[in-house]
């Protein structure tokens, strides 16, 4: 135990999780057990939590596990924090009631918190124009596309005004470290992270996703700078000689490097990162299959449904009909 800054008399916050069916376990969990824990490291009920969502029965996370909610969504005191958890196919779960009720709370200055794809939530309520944000990266893609007027980032999480948004994972613990840090201090957040055998804290500085180098397992220099410079240029690819006089090789030396390192051609991996990202939107947006395949850089449709087919032996249009039927209620 731990002493609390904070004056005793001080009455707790009362955190509000908004579970959307599909959501993400992980997260949840991380978040609200920080919370339990900063409790116990004080000594004495910091912060409090209540469970709500639509219809206000029960919902189910994206591994089976159903909850039982302690009401539905209704009206909060002005003191509150509403973290909205969502996951797979947030798409799907923005409904109306759910977007009205968000609008309304945040014009009563309720700070308002999404986990993991929970940013596409609260980007649909029009909640983040002009605002940073973050999503987990699998959902950057579609997100990027669906709302242009959001500064989107890669960072693990982000706070604008009384806006938070984490990407998902265990990020949901470093952005109820810096509350708990801001609230009550770093000690007592300190002993939270200790008692998760959270070793190493992040900020809103760091980035969500694993180096390049970490990521493919690879640690030359120039092969990762050529294999950042094609994540970054999709849209519009740039040739493989290019991208060699670019670190200072010539194309043939960047072929024996792809080669050695990952058993293909700089070609057919840069073809591979086009092809998921196109993946990525068929499935997460309700772009058309031409917009698709422009984003992703092939200026004729049948071109790309040519490699797509190839790739994942079936047509861009199968893909998106398979993965309808398949989210159905």
């Amino acid at each position: 135990m731990t002493k609390d800054p904070t004056p005793a008399t001080t009455a707790p916050r009362r955190f509000v999780f908004v579970l959307v069916e599909g959501f993400t376990l992980l997260s949840f969990a991380g978040a609200i057990d920080a919370l339990r824990i900063a409790n116990r490291a004080a000594g004495r009920r910091l912060y409090e939590w209540v469970l709500m969502g639509e219809g206000g029965q029960t919902i189910t996370s994206s591994a089976g596990t159903s909850f039982n909610l302690d009401s539905d969504l209704v009206e909060l005191k002005r003191e509150d924090c509403v973290v909205i958890c969502s996951g797979v196919d947030v798409q799907s779960h923005c409904t109306t009631k759910l977007l009205n009720w968000l609008r309304r709370e945040a014009r009563r200055g309720v700070k308002i918190a999404g986990l993991c794809t929970a940013a596409h939530v609260i980007a649909k309520a029009g909640l983040l124009n002009d605002k940073r944000a973050t999503i987990h990266w699998e959902n950057h893609d579609s997100f990027a596309e669906a709302f242009d007027e959001v500064d989107l980032t890669k960072r693990v999480f982000v706070i604008d005004g009384n806006i938070m948004t984490a990407a998902g994972g265990t990020s949901s613990i470093d952005l109820m470290l810096k509350l708990i840090a801001d609230e009550h201090g770093e000690d007592i957040a300190n002993i939270v992270a200790d008692q998760q055998i959270y070793t190493s804290i992040r900020t809103d500085r760091d980035t969500q996703r694993l180096s390049v180098p970490t990521r493919i397992g690879v640690r030359h220099p120039k092969l990762s700078e050529v294999i950042q410079k094609m994540e970054a240029n999709i849209e519009e690819p740039i040739s493989p000689s290019i991208l060699a006089a670019d670190v200072g090789l010539s194309t043939r030396q960047l072929e024996r490097l792809f080669r050695r390192y990952l058993n293909r051609s700089p070609k057919r991996y840069y073809m591979e990162l086009r092809l998921q990202k196109a993946r990525n939107l068929l499935m997460q947006t309700d772009m058309s299959v031409i917009n698709v395949a422009l984003a992703c850089g092939f200026s004729s449709p049948s071109h790309f449904s040519k490699c797509y087919r190839s790739h994942y032996d079936t047509t861009p249009y199968r893909e998106r009909g398979s993965h309808a039927t398949r989210v159905a209620p």
